[in-house]
């Protein structure tokens, strides 16, 4: 039974050196995303089709159209 208090302080320990990681990265601008922002003009912006067009739309660079399907067609 005493191993098993250990290991739960050991976990415990362990856990909390993650979260001060985690902090400390976050504080310091580890995940800012400057990258990203700087291209998004450069991408077109996704229109929806009209109403009564039967065209699949226009595509992204991920491959599905404007309504998020992709671009596979079952016949």
């Amino acid at each position: 039974m005493s191993v098993l208090w250990l290991l739960v302080a050991a976990s415990t320990l362990v856990a909390l050196g993650f979260l001060v990681a985690f902090i400390r990265a976050a504080r310091r601008g580890q995940y800012d995303d400057r990258h990203t922002p700087a291209i998004r003009v450069l991408f077109d912006d996704l229109k929806p089709p009209a109403p009564g067009d039967a065209s699949p739309g226009p595509t992204n660079a991920e491959g599905s159209n404007a309504h998020g399907d992709a671009d596979r067609h079952v016949r």
